[in-house]
């Protein structure tokens, strides 16, 4: 993790995605706001903070319900299958960055610090691979991050609100789908999931660009 001293008035925004890689399902970002009175609740929190896929659902679980208990500012966004299908599953994953990134800002207020030319200490850093478009956000200063998630605890922070939205939204779609078994591999390329695909087809929840190759 990267040990980062925070100026007293400035915001570190932390952006991850989840759900790139799927055959089924949404692709969710977050973008997560910590300050320093934030990050020290989180150093103290006693619970331990990496990239969510070295987390188990436990330890997830525990973050998100902290994250709640201590209201510390975050949004969310997800795009379709229908969606990533139309523009590919990178620009999905942008597009949702944008979409969760501009309801952060909009519900802590950083718009009108952008609008007076006051966004000299709010940093957005995004996990390798994202991007926001630069007329919405020219003047915040940002950076994309190879590996992110395991260096700057804010997408960290992101990874696991990101990771445990959308592993509770396939579990919700499991009660309808019940055949394809997404309570399980959240709608990942498993073995089983494969052999119900080819048993049962595809559903609405499929990515069809994914699976143009697959044979019945």
């Amino acid at each position: 993790m990267i040990n980062k001293r925070f100026k007293k008035s400035e915001y570190v925004v932390g952006i991850d995605e989840v759900g790139r890689g799927p055959l089924a399902g949404p692709v969710v970002v977050c973008a997560f706001a910590l300050n320093k009175s934030s990050l020290f609740m989180v150093r103290r929190s006693g619970l331990i903070l990496r990239d969510s896929k070295k987390l188990t659902s436990l330890q997830r679980e525990k973050w998100f319900s902290w994250i709640k208990e201590n209201k510390i500012p975050y949004a969310v966004a997800s795009i379709s299958p229908k969606i990533i299908d139309k523009i590919n599953i990178s620009n999905a994953a942008n597009l949702a960055a944008q979409k969760a990134f501009d309801k952060l800002t909009k519900n802590l207020k950083l718009h009108a610090y952008r609008q007076a030319g006051k966004t000299k200490n709010y940093k957005v850093f995004l996990d390798g691979g994202l991007y926001l478009g630069k007329s919405q956000t020219k003047n915040y200063k940002l950076k994309t991050v190879i590996r992110g998630d395991e260096k700057i605890p804010a997408i960290s922070l992101a990874s696991i609100i990101a990771k445990v939205t959308r592993d509770r939204k396939m579990e919700q779609l499991h009660k309808k789908y019940s055949y394809y078994g997404f309570n399980k591999h959240k709608g990942y390329g498993t073995k089983k999931h494969f052999c119900a695909i080819k048993k049962n087809g595809i559903c609405i929840l499929h990515r069809k660009t994914f699976l143009k190759n697959l044979r019945k």
